[in-house]
């Protein structure tokens, strides 16, 4: 991909930070990859459509090291789940096969899973040797008729955010307008039927499922959600949508203005963790399609739904108000799960904003106050200072802060993509309530920082006992 090409996608022209005093994003530091790169960006961000081959054109690490690491999941067809790789040695680079290898990479995975589509990355070594993907996923295509995209994402372009982005060029690119929709079907009770999408939303822990009924029930049909829980003909189709709601900004914004401008389709960016914020998310779909009958009936579920909420939470309420939080997360998530955080009566002490975006800044301060305290820095020696200084009673933040917390013997909440449950909607709130209270609330917390019982004080250090 060309430098040009790249900071096309940097210069995204609706986020309203950019400017014309601060144009585009800023370039990375060197290091600043170390969260992932480019390539872990793109495959995290297409891995949950379901039905397609994803095929990892590169060596072996690239996609062992990385593979399924987003805990999405699929009501149906797993072939997602399974890792494909060209597997590239030094001797192929040597040699030039890599070409070669990724055409029968591919013949090989039509050939035994039949895939609607197969979903080629590019990495660092194939971009860096000159491998010219586009050509063999088009000579792929025309050879056995199977769709074969190319996701031009190699890791050296940038940092993970740009892989997203990445990404969502290449659906927008080779994927979307495809295809046109089902017919609706019409409903028993003679409502009309709404077509949505919901971009950057991933179904992490199966979440999206505690949200998807309401839809269901107002007659808003989900054409995509790119990507959790999907499949390849409904990306195709995203295009015939009449409002686009964006979930993760920072990650596939592009997507969503491309779509304004092509297709217009207006969009919104809101979040489903917390009460308040689903409550917003279903008025503002109501708001943009502009049905008075859809507005009224929106209204009547969000009062019914809150007030079963509400009743759900009174007893975890009383157990975790006032406690203190201390948040390292980012992009949505670095406010999102500050409305929720305050839904439950607890006060956020400081949130992480590592990956960020300027509106996401603008809403955290929204929330917590002008000055609030914003975390840059991800490191255990950071996170613990800010812990202490600010006297936090838990640490909400990725797999990866998870062993700071575990030594430090502070309680800790993974909230990131690798967790285990579901958050998100009314009735992911009473579960994110539940896990605080029993990290907090766990006996463990007081055993292991109790001296050991052979162990007695001796002035200033410690001494075994005789």
């Amino acid at each position: 991909m060309k430098a040009s090409e790249i900071q096309a996608l940097l210069d995204e022209p609706a986020c309203t930070h950019n400017t014309k005093e601060k144009s585009g994003c800023a370039k990375p530091k060197p290091g600043a990859t170390a969260g992932g790169c480019s390539f872990d960006g793109a495959q995290i961000a297409l891995l949950p459509i379901a039905d397609v081959a994803h095929i990892v054109h590169g060596p072996i690490a690239c996609a062992g090291s990385s593979w399924d690491n987003r805990g999405t999941r699929s009501s149906g067809v797993t072939l997602y789940k399974i890792g494909m790789t060209t597997d590239l040695s030094e001797t192929d680079v040597v040699m030039g096969r890599g070409e070669k290898r990724l055409f029968h990479a591919i013949k090989q995975a039509i050939d035994s899973y039949s895939p609607k589509a197969v979903f080629i990355y590019n990495t660092c070594v194939t971009a860096l040797i000159g491998d010219d993907v586009g050509a063999v996923c088009k000579a792929a295509t025309e050879r056995w008729g199977t769709p074969v995209v190319p996701v031009d994402a190699a890791g050296f372009y940038g940092t993970k955010n740009l892989g997203n982005r990445l990404a969502g060029e290449a659906m927008f690119k080779h994927v979307i307008g495809a295809a046109e929709p089902a017919p609706v079907v019409p409903r028993a009770d003679g409502l009309p039927t709404y077509d949505v999408n919901l971009i950057g939303e991933y179904n992490i822990a199966g979440e999206f499922w505690h949200v998807a009924p309401l839809f269901d029930e107002l007659g808003l049909r989900i054409l995509c959600t790119l990507s959790g829980d999907s499949r390849f003909h409904e990306v195709q189709t995203m295009h015939r949508a009449k409002v686009n709601m964006v979930v993760c900004a920072k990650a596939l914004l592009n997507v969503a203005r491309k779509m304004q401008d092509t297709y217009g389709q207006p969009f919104f960016e809101g979040s489903f963790y917390g009460v308040q914020d689903v409550s917003n998310a279903l008025r503002d779909f109501a708001r943009l399609i502009g049905d008075p009958d859809l507005i009224a009936r929106t209204e009547a579920v969000i009062a019914r739904e809150e007030a079963k909420a509400h009743a759900a939470l009174e007893p975890w309420r009383a157990r975790l108000k006032d406690k203190r939080v201390l948040l390292y997360t980012g992009g949505v998530k670095s406010w999102s799960i500050v409305s929720a955080l305050q839904d439950l009566g607890m006060k956020v002490v400081a949130t992480g904003t590592k990956k960020s975006t300027e509106e996401d800044k603008a809403r955290i301060r929204e929330l917590m106050g002008e000055d609030t305290k914003m975390i840059d820095d991800g490191s255990p020696k950071a996170l613990l200072s800010t812990y202490h200084e600010y006297k936090a009673d838990i640490l909400i933040a990725g797999g990866r802060n998870l062993y700071t917390a575990l030594k430090a013997r502070i309680p800790f909440l993974d909230i990131n993509q690798e967790r285990e449950f579901g958050y998100a909607g009314y009735a992911g709130m009473s579960e994110l309530a539940r896990q605080l209270a029993l990290s907090m609330e766990s006996p463990v917390w007081a055993a292991v920082r109790k001296p050991a019982p052979w162990a007695k004080q001796s002035g200033p250090g410690t001494v075994l006992a005789a």
